[in-house]
Parts: structure tokens; C-alpha cells; sequence
């Protein structure tokens, strides 16, 4: 049988993009703030329960590290992603590092950007696109992807565009972490946003938001407004595939409600029904 050679490459190359493209759902931990005071074992086995594998967290739950590590192995989890708070950045990029090694994490996410409720500005902007990019370069050449979760107080109008704007053109050492909620809270298109910067997106927040929410700039809302992916006002199913198209490794879920134990499993159920659409 003659074999095609320039078919079997196609072939090959095919499957390795789409290896290189695979999504993988991943929790924040945060979902199950409230569950984790009572029972951090069992929070933990529900995650695994839910088919979830991967974790953003970076805290131990009062256990000792190497303890939690054991145990959270045990359940077939991994840590993928750590904070990193912004004066650590300022200060000490070295232990988001040494914090981020110690699970094998490949990313640091830092979720807020210090100022003065109201006021954050082109001035706060571009402190932070210093600071980022300055402990991203560190980061970077330990192995470490720095990524910044926006809260909707960055989409102020700039120029001919937002101050959002100002953190993507001008981020040569970090990344995001879009929570697309607090995007669209915020008064910007995260669809819209991921497809004039496909490459910037590693990592997504996905939480959906109830029909009929007000928005808010100030990154303050009500938790209880998190619904269950694909229910609510945000499109969460062009984000999918626009993950699916540009290679958008983690699929993050993050709830905030009172309901997550319930609405996670069902967010799972979505994620995977939509990335499974030809």
C-alpha cells in the first residue's frame, strides 16, 4: 500500500493543533468559600465529584502544604493557577514564584488593582502596566505566566477606546485572566474584546450573569445575580468557541452565589456540551 506522506503530515499536524488547542475546565476555588468553613475535605471531593480536575487557588485550607498537596493528588486535582497580590508584585515577585512552583503552576493571577473607589485612572493604569509588565518579565523567566483579572472599574473611556484598552496594547510581560461577568459589568463586550485580542487570553472567568442586572464600574455587584453558564445575558457560548478557536487553555468556572454547589455541575454540563458542537 503506497503511503501519502504529504497526507499523513496534514494529518499529524491537524492533531497536534488541536492537542494544543484542548480546553480543560478548571474551578476557582473561591465558589466554595462558604462550603470550605465547614467541611475543606468534602468541598474538595465535590470538585472531584463534578469531573473538575483543575483548580485556581494557592492556599492550603489550613493544612500544611505538603499535606494538601498529597491530598488534592489523591483526588486526582491540581493546582493550575495562584493569586498574586499587587504590593507582592510591587515587592516580592518571588514568592507568587516560589507559591506558583510549589503546586506546578504555570500561572499568577492578580485580581485588583489598589485605588480609590471611584477614581481609578489613566494615572492607576499605567502604574499597573509597569508594575505588571516589570514582575511579569520575572515571572516569565521563572516559567510563570503573569495574568490580570479585570472588575469592571477599567473600562472607563480613553482615547479612542477604554483604559482596558491601555492594559492589553500595552502588556508586553502579562497576560488576562477575563472574568467576562465583571467585564460585561463593567460596560464591555468580552467577545468583542477576545476576538481584537485573541492572543492576551490564556486563562477565562466564566460566570454568567441574570437577565436584567444592573451594570457597575466600581467593581462591587451582587453575587447572587451568577446564574448558571449559558442562562444568563452574556454570551457564554461565543466564548467557548472563540476559546475553542484562539487556544485558550483553562476554562475557569467561578460562582459567586449561594447556589454554586448547585449551579456548578450544571455549568460543567454546559461547558462541555457546547465544546463538544462541530
Amino acid at each position: 500500500m503506497k503511503i501519502n506522506i504529504k497526507h499523513m503530515l496534514l494529518a499529524i499536524l491537524i492533531l497536534i493543533t488541536a492537542n494544543l488547542q484542548a480546553q480543560e475546565i478548571a474551578l476557582q476555588l473561591y465558589s466554595l468559600r462558604n462550603e470550605m468553613k465547614d467541611d475543606v475535605k468534602g468541598s474538595h471531593q465535590l470538585v472531584a465529584d463534578w469531573g473538575i480536575k483543575y483548580l485556581e487557588g494557592g492556599g492550603t485550607y489550613g493544612m500544611e502544604l505538603e499535606e494538601y498537596k498529597k491530598f488534592i493528588s489523591g483526588l486526582g486535582l491540581s493546582v493550575i493557577a495562584v493569586g498574586a497580590d499587587f504590593k507582592q508584585l510591587q515587592e516580592n515577585p518571588q514568592e507568587i514564584i516560589d507559591n506558583a512552583k510549589a503546586y506546578g503552576a504555570k500561572y499568577a493571577t492578580c485580581f485588583w488593582i489598589p485605588h480609590t473607589n471611584g477614581q481609578f485612572s489613566i494615572k492607576e493604569t499605567q502604574e499597573a502596566i509597569k508594575v505588571f509588565n516589570e514582575a511579569g518579565k520575572i515571572l516569565k523567566d521563572a516559567g510563570i505566566t503573569l495574568c490580570y483579572h479585570p472588575h469592571g472599574y477599567e473600562f472607563k473611556s480613553h482615547g479612542n477606546g477604554t483604559l482596558f484598552d491601555e492594559m492589553l496594547k500595552n502588556a508586553k510581560n502579562y497576560d488576562f485572566n477575563m472574568d467576562v461577568f465583571w467585564v460585561q459589568m463593567g460596560g464591555g463586550d468580552p467577545l468583542a474584546i477576545m476576538k481584537k485580542y485573541p492572543k492576551k487570553f490564556p486563562l477565562l472567568h466564566l460566570k454568567d450573569r441574570a437577565i436584567g442586572t444592573p451594570g457597575s464600574d466600581d467593581g462591587k455587584g451582587d453575587v447572587e445575580t451568577n446564574v448558571v453558564l449559558g442562562t444568563g445575558d452574556i454570551d457564554i457560548h461565543g466564548l467557548i468557541k472563540q476559546a475553542q478557536k484562539v487556544g485558550t487553555k483553562y476554562l475557569i468556572i467561578e460562582d459567586e452565589s449561594s447556589r454554586s454547589v448547585q449551579q456548578i455541575p450544571q455549568s460543567v454540563a454546559y461547558i462541555k456540551k457546547v465544546m463538544a458542537e462541530k
